[in-house]
């Protein structure tokens, strides 16, 4: 095509306007039968128009009036909010393929052929009915999803170093897992295993799958359930993946912005000390194989007075205690929940829990709840209706929070303070 001068350029934009005003002021006419006219291409014949002139002869529209709407009587708007229930479940770990030797170890202590990865559906089979009821369901996701080649992390010989990755049919089992929302937690210190290209394609299967991902930076992960009702998660975790919760003035930062946009906020944490001397819950700052795994208590309560309406924890591997805290409901850890793979499940390590609470449109908790689990090796998980898990919180709680400790209507219904 040849290039068109900007006398010819100008000609274009006249004559435009001046069909334009044409057309506004004359009737429209019959469209003609037969085959329309081919447009000529003589770009070059056309010849300049004085925009200025036409402008001038252009009709002026009087300015629209503006109309206030009527104010809506306040008896006539009706707003129905419900309460939320939010379920939550300690470490998730559906297998690992950075190490299936861990598979062949297993099966020579069992006696039996131990599947390296089982079908994902089944492993989390038993635990649909304890969160069939819930709204949103938050877990920890103990270790990366991915597949292929992967950094190495620990040191050869080494025999406290563990690195963990799921396969990626995973995260589509986790979602469904209930038909509610789910909320996968990466803010632990198994997040990492697969290095930092790791954790970014962990978090793009959960995505990819449906699940809402927490803990992956300080925003806070707004989820929506079916009735439009909202509530946002914050994760925190000691390690290197997650917002650091011992950094308190930055926790209240990242708590109270979340609070100041959502009445209904639940946070989580991965902290503490690990294993079966773990089970206290000091108000002091845990060590852990030399690392500084923060102060939970100080932690949580931070969280709550920032306008948190309850706090899940993990980490320790094994059940702690729980505490109302200025109405706001802490479990400082729910164990070990469904952990298939080289996870020692010994006594008490192999107990775990969903614990539920109800959150009211205001973000007040109108109960709680702890619904007990226990695993047998290597991670088959299964309904505990000896309740154990709960009387441990429950036993844990007096111990460690006598002022504060919650106590137990029946078997597994939390008393909520004043109530």
């Amino acid at each position: 095509m040849m290039p068109v001068d900007l006398t010819v350029r100008q000609g274009i934009v006249g004559l435009g306007v001046a069909v334009l005003a044409a057309l506004s002021c004359a009737r429209p006419t019959p469209t003609p039968v037969g085959p329309a006219p081919v447009a000529a291409e003589p770009v070059d014949t056309i010849r300049t128009v004085d925009t200025l002139a036409v402008r001038d002869t252009m009709p002026v529209l009087p300015p629209v009036p503006v109309v206030e709407p009527e104010p809506i009587p306040p008896d006539t708007v009706t707003v129905t909010l419900r309460d939320l229930r939010v379920c939550a479940g300690g470490d998730v770990m559906l297998g690992n393929n950075l190490d299936t030797l861990w598979a062949v170890r297993a099966g020579a202590r069992l006696g039996r052929a131990v599947p390296a990865f089982p079908d994902p559906d089944r492993l989390l089979a038993p635990l649909r009915p304890l969160v069939e009821d819930a709204d949103v369901v938050l877990l920890n996701i103990e270790g990366a999803i991915g597949e292929g080649p992967a950094p190495t992390k620990c040191r050869p010989g080494s025999q406290t170093c563990y690195a963990f990755r799921q396969q990626p049919q995973t995260a589509e089992a986790l979602r469904r897992l209930a038909s509610g929302e789910i909320v996968g937690n990466v803010a632990n210190n198994h997040a990492l295993d697969a290095g930092r290209v790791g954790l970014d394609a962990t978090v793009q299967h959960l995505g990819h799958a449906g699940v809402h991902v927490t803990g992956y930076d300080t925003l806070a992960t707004v989820v929506a359930t079916v009735d439009g009702d909202t509530v946002a998660f914050l994760g925190f975790s000691s390690a290197q993946a997650g917002p650091d919760p011992r950094d308190l003035s930055a926790v209240r930062r990242h708590v109270s912005r979340a609070a100041a946009g959502y009445r209904r906020l639940v946070v989580t944490m991965h902290m503490g000390a690990e294993g079966r001397d773990a089970q206290r819950t000091p108000n002091e700052t845990e060590h852990y194989l030399g690392e500084n795994r923060g102060n939970a208590v100080a932690f949580a309560q931070a969280a709550v007075e920032a306008g948190a309406s309850a706090v899940f924890g993990h980490g320790p591997h094994v059940m702690r205690a729980a505490e109302w805290y200025q109405g706001g409901l802490i479990f400082y850890s729910l164990g070990n929940l469904l952990t298939y793979g080289p996870f020692s499940l010994v006594e008490p390590l192999n107990r775990g829990a969903i614990a539920c609470v109800v959150l009211d449109p205001t973000g007040r908790i109108r109960e709680g709840l702890v619904r007990s689990t226990w695993q047998q090796p290597p991670g088959v998980v299964a309904l505990d209706r000896s309740q154990r898990a709960a009387w441990l919180v429950d036993s844990l709680s007096v111990l460690d929070f006598p002022a504060t400790a919650p106590r137990f209507f029946g078997e597994v219904v939390l008393r909520v303070p004043g109530r």
